[in-house]
């Protein structure tokens, strides 16, 4: 059974950690800075790729975005990878640009 209050985004849900952030990263492009972290690339108009520190951790963000109030901010739809899961990733771009060759 889930603990009430223990969202995916915004917050703690009580357990003494402070809620997330959701300042929404500009429309400038690439390498702007948030409170979040850096937004390194604009993939689509609503998709962003972000380098962030979360809980003391460095991770990679990549996440849909939504509009609401003239606000741009984050949606459940994406994925943080930590270093060592980027690194993975990263390692093995070259086997997946084949594997699209393949399949196209």
């Amino acid at each position: 059974m889930g603990l009430k209050g223990n969202k995916r985004f915004g917050g703690g849900g009580g357990r003494g950690q402070p809620p997330a952030k959701r300042q929404a990263a500009g429309k400038d492009g690439p390498s702007e800075e948030t409170d979040d972290g850096i937004v390194v690339a604009q993939i689509s108009k609503n998709k962003r790729v972000a380098v962030r520190n979360w809980n003391g951790k460095v991770m990679v963000d990549m996440r849909e975005f939504y509009e609401k109030d003239g606000k741009s901010l984050p949606t459940r739809k994406g994925i943080s990878l930590s270093m060592d899961q980027w690194k993975i990733l990263r390692d093995n771009i070259e086997a997946i640009d084949e594997a699209i060759k393949e399949n196209t």
